[in-house]
């Protein structure tokens, strides 16, 4: 299965949907590279970035899904780095 290369940029403006999210990223947790947030205080608002190694279809739910959660912005960036497995 073809896989591909994205990253998935966050800004969580509700901080009551954070246990949501990360329970959704725990769910899809085999695909995720790597992860970091930044808590911007001063704006009251956190900033993730996760990077993912996956179907498209899998970062297109993923995306879809995180993007319901209210007080959740969310866009990706896919690579044209892909693979085989």
């Amino acid at each position: 299965m073809e896989t591909k290369v994205a990253v998935m940029s966050i800004i969580v403006e509700e901080g009551g949907t954070v246990e949501r999210l990360n329970a959704m990223l725990h769910e899809y947790g085999e695909y995720i590279i790597g992860r970091m947030g930044i808590p911007y205080r001063s704006r009251n608002i956190n900033i993730i970035s996760i990077a993912i190694d996956a179907p498209q279809d899998i970062i297109s739910t993923l995306a879809g899904k995180i993007g319901n959660l209210p007080g959740i912005s969310v866009k990706t960036a896919l690579s044209g780095v892909s693979s085989h497995d």
